[in-house]
C-alpha cells in the first residue's frame, strides 16, 4: 500500500471518529440544546487571549497545544450543531 493510500485511510478513520463523537453529542442531548450551546465567557476570553498573543509575540508550546485543542473542540461543536440542525428539520 502506498503512502498516499495510507494517508487517505487515516483521514477516513479520523473522519469516522469525529462522526461518532458528533453523533454521541447530538443523540445524548436534544438537538435544540446542541444548537443553542455557547462556550462560557471565560473560555471565549482565553481563546481570544491566545489568538492575540499568537499574532503579537508567539505562543509557548503549551499555549500552542491549548489553542489547538480549543480549535478542535470548536470544529467538533460545529459538526454537532450542523448534525443537530439536520435532525431538527427531519
Amino acid at each position: 500500500m502506498s503512502t498516499s493510500d495510507e494517508l487517505a485511510l487515516q483521514k477516513v478513520a479520523i473522519a469516522k471518529a469525529y462522526d461518532e463523537v458528533v453523533n454521541c453529542i447530538v443523540l445524548a442531548t436534544s438537538p435544540e440544546s446542541v444548537v443553542s450551546f455557547r462556550p462560557s465567557a471565560a473560555v471565549k476570553a482565553r481563546v481570544d487571549e491566545l489568538i492575540a498573543k499568537e499574532k503579537e509575540d508567539g505562543l509557548s508550546t503549551e499555549e500552542t497545544t491549548a489553542l489547538s485543542l480549543y480549535i478542535q473542540l470548536e470544529h467538533i461543536m460545529r459538526l454537532a450543531k450542523a448534525r443537530a440542525r439536520q435532525l431538527m428539520v427531519i
